[in-house]
């Protein structure tokens, strides 16, 4: 069953991993078109060779080489791109730690790609009837550990604005999903073993099951 037929799905943020694992559901669900927003142009002309051959369904694949950081650039993008279904946001790296001994402007950095970069999208997106928004969090929120607080600060603030988002942005269905650890080829397969050691239900889940809550928000 072709869940997002004839839909049109643009994805900001890392083209592997949770990004790319959204991109193949997408696909597999009968998407129209994927666009996959990056600020690494070689990583997304390889996210979408990969797709391409990887035949997971028929829909068109584009990639765009965008700083989420520059509000003109993702103002340019959304104005190329027109209207859309569905828009997923999990750009950024990986968050800073060490508070209090880091830099502000790495501090500021962070917020400027994972909370601004996402207010300039929501600001100025175009979505067709029925369309969602889906933010990424981290589960940092609920239990953060020592030299954190930074990484706290960033994904509460996403997780405020979500709850606002939602009703300005209503009918439009605005959520946040909150992965936990992922496994992807970046992780060395020793902190991966120690990391689910500690998890109750020993194991790390790969970008492919975090990608399907993506996928049931835009139902």
């Amino acid at each position: 069953m072709a869940l997002l037929a004839n839909k049109i799905i643009l994805l900001f943020g890392r083209s592997s991993g949770i990004g790319f694992g959204i991109a193949e559901v997408g696909l597999k669900s009968g998407a129209a078109t994927v666009i996959v927003a990056s600020s690494n142009e070689e990583r997304i002309q390889g996210a979408v060779k990969r797709l391409q051959e990887g035949k997971f369904g028929a829909g068109e694949v584009k990639g765009f080489s965008v700083d989420a950081k520059d509000e003109a650039a993702v103002n340019n993008l959304l104005t190329d791109v027109g209207e859309v279904d569905h828009i997923a946001w999990s750009a950024g790296d990986n968050l800073p730690l060490g508070f209090p001994n880091i830099a502000l402007d790495v501090m500021k950095f962070a917020f400027d790609v994972r909370f601004w970069g996402a207010v300039v999208v929501a600001k100025n997106s175009k979505f067709r009837a029925g369309g969602s928004f889906t933010l990424t969090t981290g589960t940092v929120l609920l239990k953060p550990s020592k030299a954190w607080s930074l990484a706290v600060a960033i994904t509460g603030a996403i997780d405020s604005f979500t709850r606002g988002l939602a009703v300005d942005l209503a009918p439009v269905r605005v959520n946040s999903v909150c992965p936990g650890f992922e496994l992807s080829s970046e992780q060395v397969d020793m902190i991966l073993a120690d990391t689910a050691e500690k998890l109750l239900v020993k194991h790390v889940t790969g970008p492919d099951a975090i990608a399907e809550a993506y996928l049931f928000l835009m139902k």
